[in-house]
């Protein structure tokens, strides 16, 4: 008996001792947020970003309180500088990014980051064989490599899949589903390589987690994706009553205004060892009023402590 009592003192005292150590080791912030249409001057169909579209887009990269922040729908170089330097004004500084332009010229995705990248890996020519035609990854895929201390490295690919627009060449989910197969050939070179890396992978990827393209992407086995499926901060905390199901707390990201609809098409995936350092409870959608102005998405961000568990 006197036993048993001392072992349940010590399993407390292990926890404890291991709570406070979570609470005081590092923690930082990733987030993805597709800007729509991010352009300092009309290209095409596509208008130039208004200021006020700029100003609440600011306001919820303040909201996400980012250490990392992968952007989608830049459009290039000019226009991501234009941005870095207004979070900069208020206060939000990333004096750290990565920028890559592939097949399309109008909108590009980046990264930006507090923290030093210390590689790079861009992928701006992949493609495809499809109907017997060839096609390119529309927007490629920034892989980069991050310092968090001198203690705690990760990887990180951003990618932004063919949109769900119909398109006379092929068709959208085949074409999203031949990018989401070179995206999982990226994700698993990295993980044969060290099943324990520390590897997110994020951004628009233009469906649905039951879709082809996302359980190709999250794929099977020991190198499986976790989805961290950030959601609003307002209170919801049942489960489903199906074990098989998500519980049913407000995870949508983006609002398509012909079908009236919203569905969760914006990812933060976790490889098996980055799951480890993970804080569920930091993760989140922002919900600010107006949202909307900013963008026809909403950004989602994930926590993190930096330290190898």
């Amino acid at each position: 008996m006197i036993r048993k009592a001392l072992g349940l003192i010590s399993c407390a005292l292990i926890l404890c001792v291991a709570a406070r150590l979570a609470e005081g080791a590092e923690a930082f912030r990733i987030a993805t947020y597709n800007l729509n249409n991010y352009l300092l001057h009309a290209s095409g169909s596509r208008p130039a970003k208004s200021d006020a579209s700029k100003a609440k887009i600011r306001e919820s990269v303040a909201a996400l309180k980012a250490d990392v922040l992968a952007v989608q729908e830049i459009g290039g170089a000019e226009a991501l500088a234009e941005l870095r330097t207004l979070l900069g004004l208020d206060g939000l500084s990333y004096p750290y990014w990565e920028h890559i332009t592939a097949h399309d010229t109008e909108i590009q995705v980046a990264v930006l980051s507090r923290f030093p990248i210390i590689a790079r890996n861009p992928h701006t020519n992949d493609s495809f064989l499809l109907y017997g035609r060839r096609f390119r990854a529309g927007r490629g895929f920034a892989e980069v490599q991050i310092q968090v201390n001198s203690n705690y490295v990760f990887s990180l690919i951003t990618t932004h899949l063919k949109s769900r627009l119909p398109v006379p060449a092929a068709d959208e989910a085949d074409l999203r589903e031949q990018e989401a197969i070179l995206l999982h050939e990226k994700i698993d070179r990295i993980l044969k390589n060290n099943p324990d890396a520390n590897l997110v992978v994020l951004g628009d990827l233009n469906d649905t987690k039951s879709s082809v393209a996302l359980r190709t992407i999250i794929g099977k086995g020991s190198r499986m994706l976790i989805d961290a499926r950030p959601a609003e901060r307002n209170g919801d905390d049942q489960w489903h009553p199906h074990a098989g199901y998500d519980p049913p707390k407000i995870t949508w990201t983006h609002y398509y205004g012909k079908e009236d609809t919203y569905s969760r098409i914006d990812y933060i995936l976790l490889s098996p060892g980055m799951v480890k350092e993970w804080n569920r409870e930091d993760t989140f959608i922002p919900t600010l009023p107006n949202w909307g102005i900013g963008s026809d998405h909403r950004p989602i961000a994930a926590t993190f402590w930096a330290e190898n568990r």
